[in-house]
């Protein structure tokens, strides 16, 4: 996506719209028509009263504007006119302000020019101090100029009146006097009144000539000036808003040297998270009023464990039998193992894995006004809302489901554990993998068809393979189901809940994740947490994941509490941070994660826990003694160019890369979506159209079949809802959810090549 920035109103430009205005206790705010024109501000009860009925108006030269709360705000001259106010919403009220002010100092500007005697520019050359005084003198002398070519032309203006009304009377007496000893009277007063009249005409004539040459050899210079003024606005924009942008890096800089830990899980103890006292408010406040992170302070502490702790036995520790297995040991031992293990599936050399793509088009640089499409979807529905692909990304919401698999390793060391706990600590490490490819991914997918399916065959190269359907349309909701050779499967069904708020974007996935081993027979289940786009309206976009996670194993009772901490441009914690304990059914802690959702997770044994001081707002943290911390999980390195592919990792990069034998639903055969991948974006919007449009029809005509079936239904289908071709609802009896389970036949299908039961929906 692009970075919109809404146009902002130039001093002197008119600029209208609705503002609530108050009028009495009685009838309260009304609505009324407002315009602000060369300094002015007028208001009507409705547009068409614009042309004959002004309200009211108001001089801002000497008026004062003042903000009262989020929408309202009160413009007054300090005498009888006050207007009180309010805009519809928080983004309207700024954007009245903003046009006010600036009209404001322009007319005040205005008026100090036309107060100003203007001496003229001394005849010395002017130093790069004096340019700007020299120049606006001259602006002065000119404008003088032509104000006395002005008054002269309105005096011969007068004087061409008198003198003509003059020669008409005298016409009219000529005409009306016999002819006489009196004639040659009259004829010569016609005569010298004519003669005046052609000189008065004559110097009308000569002052428009110096007036139109005069503007001629002006205008050229003015033209030239406006040009550099208008240059040297531009690049002051540029160097602020880079100045804006690295002053952000620096801060965010600064806090990650002087404030990040040597190791994640051993913050300080006296760190509480937070600063004391208010600062200003400023334009990065508001980007981040959505969250307040001091306010949420750590729910618990760590600290490094006793030493004896390190020599003691695994059976005093936690029930464990072995202590060295996780904490005196690399993680990478697991990795050791599973090389090891006869059991593991070698690769097959005979036949070479297939090579996938590194690259894909790189992004076209069209530029879109997001504002100018969003403003009128505030509140709606984000997936009812007709977008074009400019603010989309390649892939469908079924492919961006199954990079959830990107770090599918965590589950492959998973089903070898041992103990559930340790099992435990890779899910919940795996649950915080699956945003780490959402940090620069600010792109909309597509939203995929009713019946669309994708498919993740990558049993060769991984041991794994998934399949995602959209099972619904409204509200969207969409299955996957996954199955590794590693002992493990996952299945999830979500449908997303989104709401535009003005300056961000909030999506709400619900519905649940369960993974199952099929070794212990250990059943987890989570739910993921929210995802909000922050700058919507202006600046550069950024992501933020932020909410709490429950992970539970059914069986066990064992349960890892992950909170997602948001951000906050205040808090002196490393951003994006996350923060987990693993318990046992009794409450008991054995373990204690910590990293960020864009980078790491690290994870350490707790040897000991205790209640620490009160923390702010009195709440009283646990503070936990642990073993050294071990890295449990990396984010993989983007590939090189991903700013300019839409920063999509290794594996987005393959996902909708053409395949043979795949079904005729599948997203890679989308029309649209590959059309955008090409960079055909007009094009692609245009077959977007289409695919929704019939996708409506589709959904009439299921419509009109339900109805027939309700009022005859020996021959119409039964009028339930939309049956999912590879899903079944069932009643999971562990998670007590209901959800769409993979039935089976996929894979069968695409063995045989018999895809007649798959529905066109391209």
């Amino acid at each position: 996506m692009s970075e919109p920035k809404p146009p902002t109103p130039t001093p002197g430009d008119t600029y209208k719209g609705w503002l609530f205005k108050w009028t009495n206790y009685i009838k309260g705010y009304q609505r009324r028509w407002f315009v602000l024109s060369n300094g002015l501000l007028s208001y009507y009860r409705t547009q068409a009263e614009m042309g004959h009925t002004c309200r009211g108006t108001i001089n801002l030269a000497t008026a004062n504007i003042a903000v009262e709360d989020s929408c309202n705000f009160v413009i007054s001259n300090g005498g009888a006119q006050t207007y009180h106010l309010k805009a519809s919403s928080e983004v309207e009220r700024q954007r009245w302000i903003t046009a006010l002010e600036l009209a404001k100092a322009k007319a005040v500007h205005m008026q100090a020019e036309s107060d100003d005697s203007g001496d003229d520019c001394p005849a010395v050359p002017p130093t790069a101090g004096q340019g700007g005084s020299c120049r606006n003198s001259e602006v002065q002398s000119t404008l003088r100029t032509l104000s006395s070519k002005v008054e002269d032309l309105t005096t011969c203006n007068d004087l061409i009146v008198k003198h003509g009304s003059a020669l008409q009377r005298s016409l009219s007496e000529l005409e009306g006097i016999r002819v006489g000893g009196d004639m040659g009277e009259k004829i010569r007063q016609v005569t010298e009144r004519a003669t005046l009249f052609r000189i008065t005409s004559n110097a009308m004539i000569n002052a428009c000539r110096d007036f139109l040459s005069l503007a001629q050899n002006h205008s050229k210079r003015w033209q030239k000036a406006l040009q550099t003024e208008r240059d040297q606005r531009i690049r002051l924009e540029e160097t602020l808003e880079q100045l804006a942008k690295q002053h952000n890096h620096l801060e965010r800089a600064f806090r990650g040297a002087t404030v990040l830990p040597p190791s994640f899980s051993n913050p300080a103890l006296g760190n509480k998270g937070g600063v004391s006292g208010k600062c200003d408010a400023s334009d990065e406040d508001d980007d981040n009023e959505f969250f307040d992170a001091m306010e949420d302070p750590a729910e618990f502490i760590t600290v490094p464990a006793d030493p004896k702790y390190h020599r003691r036995s695994g059976s005093n520790v936690s029930g464990f039998s072995s202590e060295t297995g996780i904490d005196d040991q690399s993680v990478n031992f697991d990795e050791l193992s599973l090389a090891s293990n006869p059991e593991s599936p070698q690769p097959l050399e005979l036949e070479p894995v297939r090579q996938r793509r590194t690259r894909i088009p790189d992004k076209p640089n069209y530029y879109l006004n997001l504002w100018s499409i969003m403003k009128n979807c505030i509140g709606k529905e984000l997936s009812k809302i007709p977008m074009p692909v400019n603010f989309n990304e390649p892939l469908s919401m079924l492919q961006r489901l199954s990079e959830d698999l990107e770090y599918y390793e965590l589950l492959d060391k998973a089903a070898k554990c041992q103990s559930s706990l340790e099992q435990m600590c890779y899910v919940a490490a795996f649950t915080v993998s699956s945003y780490s490819t959402t940090v620069h991914r600010t792109g909309k997918p597509f939203n995929p068809l009713l019946g669309e399916t994708f498919e993740l065959d990558r049993l060769r190269e991984c041991g794994y393979r998934s399949l995602c359907e959209q099972v619904s349309h409204h509200p969207p909701a969409a299955a996957h189901h996954a199955l590794s050779e590693k002992g493990w499967s996952l299945r999830q069904e979500i449908t997303l809940a989104s709401k535009f708020r003005g300056k961000y974007l909030s999506i709400m996935p619900l519905g649940s994740i369960q993974c199952i081993f099929d070794k212990s027979n250990n059943h987890y289940s989570w739910k993921k947490v929210t995802t909000t786009v922050h700058n919507i309206i202006v600046g550069k976009l950024w992501i933020d994941q932020s909410g709490e996670i429950d992970v539970v194993n059914h069986r066990t009772g064992d349960r890892c509490h992950l909170k997602f901490a948001p951000y906050s441009y205040f808090s002196r914690d490393v951003p994006r941070k996350v923060t987990g304990v693993v318990t046992d059914k009794d409450g008991k802690a054995h373990y204690v994660l910590s990293g960020t959702w864009d980078e790491k997770m690290e994870f350490s044994r707790v040897m000991q826990s205790s209640k620490g001081e009160n923390g702010t707002e009195g709440k009283q943290r646990t503070v936990y003694q642990t073993l050294k911390a071990k890295e449990i999980w990396r984010k993989n390195p983007l590939p090189e160019g991903a700013e300019n592919m839409y920063f999509f990792s290794s594996l987005a990069l393959t996902l909708n890369e053409a395949e043979e034998g795949v079904a005729p639903t599948d997203s890679r055969r989308r029309p649209d979506q590959r059309l955008m991948e090409d960079g055909r974006w007009d094009e692609a919007n245009a077959e977007k159209q289409r695919l929704e449009e019939k996708q409506r029809t589709a959904r009439r005509e299921r419509e009109r079949e339900a109805v027939k079936a309700v009022s005859s239904p020996e021959e119409g289908t039964h009028p339930d809802n939309y049956q999912a071709l590879w899903f079944e609802k069932i009643d999971d009896p562990a998670s007590g959810e209901t959800l769409h389970v993979y039935k089976g036949g996929y894979w069968e299908a695409k063995d045989q090549g018999s895809w007649d039961m798959c529905p066109d929906i391209f």
